[in-house]
């Protein structure tokens, strides 16, 4: 199942694997411990950020 979401709380609590997109690109992909947790792209880190 795909399920699209800003809720990151959420994601991270049922999902496998989190994608995470800037302006319709895949930039990281992964476990949500690792992609919401320890974010490798700049776009990413910036956005977790402000919103975590």
């Amino acid at each position: 199942m795909v399920v699209v979401t800003h809720e990151l709380g959420f994601a991270r609590q049922v999902s496998d694997q989190v994608v995470f997109m800037d302006q319709g690109v895949v930039v990281e992909s992964g476990r949500p411990e690792d992609v919401l947790g320890n974010p490798q792209h700049e776009r990413a880190q910036a956005f977790l950020s402000k919103v975590l």
